[in-house]
């Protein structure tokens, strides 16, 4: 067993939970790391919500009805969180792991093309405008948000959820972007499989050795 903490990561896995109370569990902890503590993932899915990212601009917000709409402090424009969508945060110490942001952001768009990949599906990037993309509808979407040298937020993946409410926003600050969910491109969903998978993939593009699992459902 590695005795090098930078090896090291915990994975928590959560069931379907509002944003803001977790967003806020996501500052304490950055807030309240040192050089002992481990880098985290925690892997999840939320209630119905609208987040708007640091640069966020509400004419990009075109018809929310009932959901909420959280100003986060995420990068990134507007997007939206429902059940049926994979939430990955990213709890990562950048220097102790020898990243830079631009790195780290390749890292899991890698990730995410690799999970793809093995249904047979090509993900692809764009310049600029950071997520995963098949046949230019967006798939996967990222956000961070990096304090102390450590992040926090990270990556959406869209399952097998309703895609509605996408239509009451500019996806991401891009007028007439489309999105798709991997439902549409693979006869059925198998959510922990899923999970077990992009962790698989984050892990391996994140180069860790040692995963300690913890469960908080």
């Amino acid at each position: 067993m590695s005795t090098n903490i930078a090896d090291q990561v915990r994975v928590k896995q959560f069931g379907c939970l509002p944003y803001e109370p977790l967003w806020r569990e996501m500052q304490a902890f950055t807030d309240a790391r040192d050089e002992s503590s481990i880098d985290e993932i925690w892997l999840l899915q939320h209630d119905p919500v609208y987040t708007l990212g640091q640069a966020g601009k509400a004419e990009h917000l075109l018809s929310t009805g009932d959901i909420p709409v959280v100003n986060s402090d995420r990068g990134g424009q507007v997007t939206y969180h429902g059940p049926g969508q994979l939430i990955a945060y990213l709890m990562i110490d950048l220097r102790r792991r020898n990243l830079g942001v631009r790195r780290l952001v390749t890292q899991i768009e890698q990730a995410l093309i690799d999970l793809l990949a093995e249904f047979g599906i090509e993900g692809r990037t764009r310049e600029k405008a950071p997520g995963v993309y098949v046949n230019d509808h967006k798939i996967a979407s990222l956000g961070l948000r990096v304090r102390k040298s450590c992040t926090y937020h990270g990556l959406s993946l869209n399952l097998d959820m309703d895609l509605e409410p996408f239509d009451g926003i500019n996806v991401c600050g891009y007028k007439g972007l489309q999105v798709v969910q991997l439902g549409d491109l693979i006869s059925e969903i198998n959510e922990p499989y899923v999970r077990e998978l992009l962790l698989k993939h984050l892990i391996n593009r994140l180069g860790y050795s040692e995963i300690e699992r913890v469960s908080e459902d």
